[in-house]
């Protein structure tokens, strides 16, 4: 895919978003759209996120677009700001906030009608002033249309009075679902968010052997990523050096390096609200110790193994219990895992969720952790309860593959005073693993018909990493 070409030759397909949760409100839901004329038409209203100062300070809070919002309209960066969507005319307008001049001494002008509509996927460009009369007109003109929006997300000033039927549950369900599948445009900014983020992470392993603490290299990641145009991270980095690699989403980044064997980086940059989703794992002095060679050793084949059976409509239950498989076949041949004992039986034990507690990965897309992918946090069987997808997966999504072995004393020692589980692990061979830490390696796949495409052109074999570290500066 040449991401550069589709992502320069076209805008964000936000018209054909719009289309899109039409036919699933249409598919699921038909008694809130039904087909025939007039009951049957509609209005879309959504709202971008307003500017915001924090609650005891006149400083701005970070601005992030909601994403029902960007999925509509390709406005990442636009505050203030409402859409509206005709189902019956297919015509959609985007509200933006007129000329304040006591607010361009501050801030510079902001964007025109005639930029935004040069710039975002949409018919029409009024100032948000014209909204409630907008409103107002489209519901006299259809008095049976129904008023689709997003509860708790309508300002206070905004009126439905015309509207006779108002539908304030569906709209969040249909965009949430119809993220799952992308478009073109879609992937190839994730693909672009993956380049950035995948210079980063080699940038790190440049840098690795000069630096004394964790948050020297998020710095040297987030500037790469900055250096590069990406001036988001999709998700606070992940630096955790030794033992603290154990912890999933370690985010103090403060430990000193000196005396550790291995660093996770857990870290992507987002590119126009597209998010990427990256792990590396890998040797601070450069080389890795046998024992965490072993250990990478497995979290790879993990990975490749998985990664292997991906196309659409496999389940990703079964996928997620072929990572288990692979960690006990593989922890059992370092003897962690009793050799006497077969996988079936650790499996069915549970008892690799001692060394594997979180899911092999979820859906991404405009959050890290991304929408449709029906987790079930009440499921009782520990193998399955922090799973983020418990479906086939469809042609068109983007999962992340995240498998991972870590030895955290916390989640282990449990394991180890219940005989249900003890008679399974070697606790005077656990006990040579403690300063492993953890291991992950995690990419971004696309699911085709027939296989999988990797987005992640980050390093991760061994021995180039190796190499890497051994040049850095």
């Amino acid at each position: 895919m040449d991401a550069d070409a589709i992502l320069a030759g076209s805008k964000y397909p936000a018209k054909a978003h719009a289309r899109r949760v039409v036919e699933y409100i249409r598919a699921k839901h038909p008694e809130a759209l039904p087909s025939s004329s007039g009951a049957g038409s509609g209005i879309f209203y959504v709202e971008g996120r307003a500017d915001a100062l924090l609650e005891d300070s006149d400083e701005p809070v970070p601005f992030r677009q909601r994403r029902a919002f960007m999925y509509l309209t390709g406005a990442a960066e636009l505050a203030d700001a409402a859409y509206i969507y005709d189902i019956a005319t297919d015509k959609s307008t985007l509200f933006i906030p007129p000329v304040d001049p006591e607010h361009v001494v501050w801030a510079g002008l902001p964007l025109s009608a005639e930029q935004a509509l040069g710039k975002y996927d949409v018919d029409e460009v009024l100032p948000n002033t014209e909204l409630n009369p907008t409103l107002a007109r489209l519901g006299k003109s259809q008095p049976g249309a129904t008023l689709f929006a997003i509860a708790n997300r309508v300002a206070d000033t905004v009126t439905f009075l015309e509207f006779g039927t108002k539908n304030l549950s569906v709209l969040a369900e249909a965009i949430d679902e119809c993220r799952v599948v992308k478009d073109e445009y879609e992937v190839a900014l994730t693909v672009a968010a993956n380049r950035i983020s995948g210079a980063a992470h080699r940038k790190v392993l440049e840098r690795v052997k000069g630096a004394s603490n964790e948050y020297e290299l998020q710095g040297v990641f987030i500037g790469e990523c900055m250096s590069r145009g990406a001036k988001e991270q999709a998700y606070p980095c992940i630096v955790a050096s030794g033992r603290d690699a154990a912890t999933l989403h370690y985010v103090h980044n403060n430990k000193p390096l000196a005396g550790k064997e291995l660093l996770l980086l857990d870290a992507g940059a987002e590119w126009q609200c597209y998010a990427s989703d990256i792990t590396r794992t890998f040797p601070i002095s450069g080389k890795f110790s046998p024992r965490a060679r072993a250990i990478y050793d497995i979290v790879l084949k993990m990975q490749l193994d998985t990664i292997a059976v991906l196309k659409a409509g496999v389940s990703w239950d079964s996928v997620h219990l072929l990572a288990h498989r692979v960690a006990i076949e593989g922890l059992q041949k370092l003897g962690i895992f009793k050799k006497e004992s077969t996988v079936d039986e650790i499996l069915e034990a549970r008892t690799s969720a001692a060394f594997l507690p979180h899911g092999l990965g979820h859906y991404l897309g405009m959050d890290t952790h991304d929408t449709g992918g029906h987790p079930d946090y009440a499921d009782k069987d520990p193998l399955f309860r922090y799973l983020r997808v418990r479906r086939d997966l469809p042609a068109g999504s983007i999962v992340t593959v995240e498998p991972g072995i870590y030895f955290c004393d916390f989640i282990i020692r449990p394991y180890l005073e219940d005989s249900k589980h003890a008679r399974f692990i070697d606790e005077a061979v656990l006990n040579e693993y403690w300063d492993v830490g953890g291991v992950r390696i995690e990419d971004n796949i696309l699911i085709t018909e027939d296989g999988s495409v990797n987005l992640t052109d980050a390093v991760k074999d061994p021995e180039e990493m190796e190499r890497i570290i051994a040049g850095g500066n």
